[in-house]
């Protein structure tokens, strides 16, 4: 047996409707289907997915995740343009979440945490052919946006938006 791909993640939230107003208005998704009280679940425009983000209610003085904990760490979602990433930025510092920015030279990516602390990134995919060879391959940068701009322009699509199925 093998997998092909991650299909979707599931949440405990502690505010069901506060967290779809945050994943809505952070990162654009859709509601799909809500189970009133207990469920959400969303998905990002243009996902083939019947969902991408489920979301569940647990009780309201749940404790939020801790940091080097055993669990998970974070999400990742792609954005397919330097731009899009731009404005994911925006809209995480107007939302107060955005609580860190990486180059990985193969992915620029921001990190925000939603309203219950779970972290989770937001990445645009450097072009493969411009990837590091193995020797820098675990390195981390401080992000820099405007040179990425200035290497790739605003509007390369790469990942999943240039058709790539991984």
């Amino acid at each position: 047996m093998s997998v092909r791909r991650l299909n979707h993640a599931v949440l405990n939230v502690r505010d069901v409707t506060r967290s779809v107003a945050f994943y809505t208005e952070a990162l654009g998704l859709k509601v799909d289907v809500e189970i009133p009280g207990r469920a959400v679940f969303l998905s990002a425009p243009g996902s083939l997915n019947d969902h991408d983000l489920g979301l569940f209610a647990v009780a309201p003085g749940a404790p939020r995740p801790r940091a080097g904990q055993v669990g998970l760490y974070h999400l990742a979602w792609e954005v397919g343009t330097l731009r899009e990433l731009v404005g994911a930025r925006t809209r995480l510092v107007e939302l107060g979440a955005l609580v860190g920015a990486t180059d990985h030279l193969v992915a620029k990516s921001l990190y925000a945490k939603d309203p219950d602390g779970n972290e989770f990134e937001v990445m645009w995919r450097v072009p493969r052919e411009d990837w590091p060879g193995p020797d820098q391959s675990d390195r981390l940068l401080p992000l820099d946006l405007a040179a990425a701009l200035e290497q790739w322009g605003p509007d390369r699509e790469t990942g999943a938006a240039a058709g790539s199925a991984t």
